[in-house]
């Protein structure tokens, strides 16, 4: 211990000096926001499994948000992307467009990509079986667009490099959030609960990015744990979800109302430990009874599938709404707080490092302060998996917080891969619903080995994590983090980086085996695992000492695996029509609050992603020419397709009208794109009568 203490001090004293020695120095800083929305139909949505949810159309596009920062000598990106999570094969693809661009400037040690995590975007593209398996497999396109849009997003920050600070500051925002497993988090021991105000964190943490010789803001990146769920498993809009339109919020207010994508300010609200976490701030009830769920099970009766959570709004969309503007109203408070502000300042440095988890062999602290020994296990899932949560219930009889077996189900798991005895007792008291640790012939169902990813920004540590940490497993990690840097230090989680891991949560919780336990596949020892790891990265930067890289990833050969997703064949209209034209036309007028709907004949919206364009515009006339109002990006429009025949599609636009909106003369405009025989996407358009707001 005495060595340890010294060693402490050494490093503490190392940090002091390189800090002192860059003070108030300012960054290189650069931003950049791209286009990375998937397929608008067609595709199964990743994030609640539910081979149902199949996308038709489209709300919020998504979209990837770059920040650059150099101090002189090292860079590093953080990116935060409207997705489900990130798979490495993700990254890996980033990186060599980048190499391809830059050289060495942009590698795996200095490039993190962070999902947002939203569950309504389109699936396919995290080369694990088990990840896209729900999805019927890989989606050449899905992946493609997630590329296309991220490196585009880094470029545009590189582009936009100026001489800049960075300045931190955090919040409480209450309302906004609740712990949708208060039974397992119940579990922690009670001296270290009583260290905290509230089962979930309640702080939003801002680093903000101003031009010094503007003194203008051009970027923020706010940091607040919810769960991108405010939009349920019924959905088939493509949306960013309630974070992804707090972004868009932001944006559109320091951009003076420029539309999504198109103003140089970029503001990210990227995830966190936000494992446990859910907006559904109404909580769970029994939707069959109106009463209570079971505390524990989160049943109805013995049933998950009638534990729903839900609020604060009416609908999904509202409560969107309601949560995305309380996460954008506290970041703006924030963002103008220059009274509570600290400036960034120091050296700029990042590290990444491969790890082999059932191989690690470790000892770490409990909550209760005292130490365990404990190993990685292979990759297995949990019966709990399977029940999902209150904020998207499974199938079947699964239900949470169990640790029992049953017999069919074994002899159904063990046809696909049985657990070994190791694997049993290594995993317990998790009972193995699916080995998947054990299968891959042909497809590797999960990762082995993961990529931990550390960077210092001065004295603010941004912890890259590859999954879901709960709450306390998060507040745990910080802590080590800090310890090995100063008292001062801001240790910042971010969630769902470079790899994807399913959850993390603490030992303690693992015991009880509601869905996180089940979801924590590397055994009851995870989060050890990555207190050592985290620990061993911090104490590497503070003293500059070089880590082996670690074992290579597994890398797929992406054009083999395995894909029940058929490409569009052919698009053809109905007999005595054509591509563009409005079947369904608008009402010639409407007022503030009306739903303006029209109808097009329509080609399949794979054929064209329409990636920095649009699939519909709503226009008003002024003078001889038509002015913008409403594009698909918008909060007030939404696109939906549906096959209404063979090959023969429509396309339906709506338009709620907005209040204050200008009363004048209007229209709409869809634009597609049709597959013919020879396989060409046809371009096509529609517009409808011109209609008024009154």
């Amino acid at each position: 211990m005495v060595q340890r203490s010294m060693w402490r001090l050494g490093a503490a004293c190392l940090l002091f000096l390189a800090l002192c020695s860059q003070t108030k120095a300012d960054y290189q800083i650069g931003v950049g926001i791209a286009d990375s929305t998937g397929p608008a139909a067609g595709i199964i949505f990743m994030g609640y499994a539910k081979l149902t949810q199949r996308g038709y159309g489209l709300h919020l596009r998504q979209w990837s948000r770059a920040f650059i920062i150099d101090d002189g000598t090292n860079r590093i990106v953080f990116v935060s992307v409207d997705t489900g999570m990130v798979g490495y094969g993700i990254k890996e693809a980033v990186i060599e467009n980048l190499e391809a661009l830059y050289g060495d400037t942009y590698t795996v040690q200095n490039v993190i990509i962070s999902g947002t995590h939203t569950h309504s975007t389109p699936g396919g593209f995290m080369d694990h079986l088990l990840f896209d398996i729900t999805i019927l497999g890989h989606v050449k396109q899905t992946f493609e667009a997630l590329v296309e849009g991220i490196t585009g997003s880094i470029i545009k920050a590189h582009d936009s490099m100026v001489t800049g600070k960075i300045y931190i500051n955090s919040g409480t925002l209450l309302n906004a959030n609740i712990n949708r497993s208060p039974a397992s988090y119940d579990m922690n021991p009670d001296a270290e609960k009583e260290l905290y105000s509230d089962n979930v964190d309640k702080e939003m943490v801002q680093l903000k990015f101003v031009n010094s010789e503007s003194s203008e803001v051009i970027g923020a990146i706010n940091w607040f744990p919810v769960h991108p769920v405010s939009m349920n498993n019924t959905n088939g809009y493509i949306t960013s979800d309630n974070v992804g339109y707090a972004a868009i919020l932001m944006e559109k207010d320091l951009n003076g109302g420029a539309f999504p994508g198109q103003g140089s300010v970029v503001t990210a609200f990227a995830s966190t430990n936000l494992g446990d976490v859910s907006p559904n701030i109404n909580g769970p009830i029994c939707t069959n009874t109106g009463e209570e769920c079971e505390y524990v099970t989160s049943t109805c009766d013995g049933e998950a599938q009638f534990c729903i959570a839900s609020g604060p709004g009416d609908d999904m969309f509202e409560s969107t709404r309601i949560i995305a503007e309380r996460m954008y109203g506290k970041a703006v408070e924030i963002l103008e707080d220059t009274a509570g502000q600290v400036e960034v300042t120091g050296a700029v440095s990042a590290i990444n490092q491969f790890v082999d988890m059932p191989a690690q062999i470790v000892t770490y602290t409990l909550g209760d302060g005292n130490e365990i020994n404990g190993t990685g296990c292979i990759a297995a899932m949990g019966y709990s998996f399977a029940a999902g949560t209150t904020d998207g219930p499974g199938e079947f009889d699964f239900v949470q917080g169990t640790t029992s077996t049953n017999l069919l189900w074994e002899v159904l798991r063990d046809l696909l891969a049985p657990p070994t005895e190791e694997d049993v007792e290594c995993q317990a008291p998790k009972p193995i619903l699916l080995a998947t640790g054990q299968m891959v012939e042909p497809y590797d169902w999960h990762p082995r080995v993961v990529s931990t990813q550390l960077a210092f920004i001065g004295n603010v540590a941004i912890a890259a994590v590859p999954g879901e940490f709960t709450t306390m497993a998060g507040r745990r990690l910080k802590n080590v983090i800090k310890s090995a840097m100063s008292s001062d230090a801001t240790v910042i989680i971010a969630g769902l980086s470079n790899h994807y891991t399913h959850y993390v949560t603490t030992y303690e919780e693992y015991q009880l085996q509601r869905y996180e336990g089940a979801s924590t596949i590397y055994g009851p020892h995870t989060l050890g695992i990555y207190l050592n790891q985290y620990e061993k990265l911090a104490e590497a930067l503070v003293t500059s000492t070089v880590l082996e890289p670690g074992p290579e990833p597994y890398v797929f050969d992406r054009d083999k695996l395995f894909s029940l997703v058929f490409p569009v064949i052919l698009d053809h209209p109905d007999l005595n029509t054509k591509y563009g034209t409005c079947i369904l036309q608008p009402p010639s007028s409407v007022t503030a609050g009306t739903v303006v709907t029209a109808k097009f004949v329509a080609g399949h919206p794979r054929n064209n992603l329409m990636h920095d364009s649009t699939f519909l515009r709503v226009e008003r006339l002024d003078g001889d020419e038509w002015v913008l109002v409403a594009n698909d990006a918008v909060w007030e429009t939404k696109y939906r397709w549906e096959r209404t025949y063979l090959a023969a599609s429509e396309a339906t636009i709506e338009w709620t009208v907005p209040e204050g909106t200008i009363p004048g003369t209007y229209r709409m405009q869809y634009f597609g794109a049709a597959k013919s025989l020879f396989g060409r996407a046809l371009p096509h358009s529609g517009t409808t009568n011109t209609f008024t707001v009154i």
